[in-house]
């Protein structure tokens, strides 16, 4: 009797003990297909097709295995089931900086077909370093994110590790600012046309020695506007003044007022400046007004971005508008195609370019003498 009473109460002891372990692990949040088969009294694979909505499995059985997963706060090991499905539905982005409104607009394009599509996003920024851009390539794939979104930065003028991600077989995508010698999947916006109608506008309000402050001349969204800026020129037979475009590298306001000032101080002035952004918009109306010039009477500004800013500094800002929030769903949907290419399918190249829109504002107006 004694043995069976020791026994009894040792078999009672192990009960607890386990019973213990159990909720310490179910406040741990580690609720596995198990314990919830353990609870029920059915097989882990009934749990298991039951969470699926399996047709075999009876609709009693499903909501009993609802009411205890809810209850339990049961979270599928999403680690195990991306393993066997080869898949993290993640996806990686890379911009140059969040804080930019263009950028953020391009997120919300991004989240809203990824969230649609049942993936998550995982956003960097390069801060527009090359070094940073190349820790996020690094640090992306080891997450083994199923593909990237990536706009590279102001200094990225070399392109190996982003080679090096298509050949290891991550899907690409690149948006706004693109690789042009990497054959990847792109999304742009027509910039040499929007800086073709931004310069054709002030030349048709009467302005004709019109200054560029152009972006950093290895980006492809730079080049292609100071084309656009040129073309619109010499359609118009005026002349190409080189010493009219300067070359803005570091894309920052004090940069913009500095080379305007320089530009101020020439003995034939501009009457007039398309900016390569907003932001050295903004550094060139700052310099004017300091020097007591009056825009648009004495210099017109037209930006390109049309930031949220634009509409509220006086004078506001003419600037051409990008569809940032069409270009990040574009850019997604052409991921989300290679993502769910078949083995034997060839990997996809296409380029997609969206239409800018110039929005004319108090900044790039007539002068009134000419005003009808």
């Amino acid at each position: 009797m004694l043995i069976f009473s020791f026994v009894r109460r040792l078999l009672k002891s192990i009960v607890i003990f386990r019973l213990i372990n159990s909720l310490k692990e179910m406040k741990k949040g580690n609720i596995t297909i198990k314990d919830l088969a353990r609870e029920l009294n059915v097989s882990p694979s009934t749990i298991s097709r039951a969470l699926k909505d399996h047709p075999d499995i009876s609709p009693e059985t499903k909501k009993a295995v609802k009411e205890l997963s809810e209850k339990l706060n049961y979270q599928p090991n999403s680690v195990a089931l991306s393993l066997r499905q080869s898949k993290t539905n993640t996806i990686g982005v890379i911009i140059p900086e969040i804080a930019h409104f263009f950028f953020s607009a391009v997120i919300s394009g991004i989240e809203d077909i990824a969230h649609n599509a049942g993936y998550h996003v995982i956003i960097t920024q390069s801060n527009e370093s090359i070094d940073r851009e190349m820790m996020n390539t690094k640090a992306l794939f080891n997450s083994r994110v199923d593909g990237i979104l990536i706009s590279i930065s102001r200094e990225t003028n070399q392109f190996n590790h982003l080679q090096q991600l298509i050949d290891a077989g991550t899907p690409v995508v690149f948006f706004d600012r693109v690789v042009e010698s990497i054959n990847a999947c792109k999304v742009i916006v027509n910039d040499e046309q929007g800086a073709y109608e931004a310069t054709t506008h002030l030349i048709e309000q009467g302005y004709y020695r019109i200054a560029h402050l152009a972006g950093p001349q290895n980006l492809t969204i730079s080049n292609n506007r100071l084309n656009g800026f040129k073309a619109a020129l010499a359609d118009n037979k005026y002349m190409i003044d080189d010493n009219l475009i300067k070359i803005c590298g570091l894309g920052t306001y004090e940069e913009a007022e500095a080379i305007t000032n320089e530009l101020l101080d020439y003995r034939f002035p501009p009457d007039a400046i398309f900016a390569n952004n907003d932001v050295a918009a903004y550094g060139a109306m700052t310099a004017i007004k300091k020097r007591g010039m009056k825009i648009p009477e004495d210099i017109a500004i037209v930006g390109f971005s049309n930031w949220r800013f634009s509409s509220l500094i006086q004078p506001a800002l003419s600037s051409v508008t990008q569809p940032g929030f069409k270009m990040g769903q574009e850019a997604t949907r052409l991921l989300m195609k290679q993502i769910n290419l078949g083995k034997d399918e060839e990997a996809i190249t296409e380029t997609i370019s969206l239409k800018t829109n110039l929005v004319v504002r108090e900044s790039s107006l007539k002068r009134p003498s000419e005003q009808v």
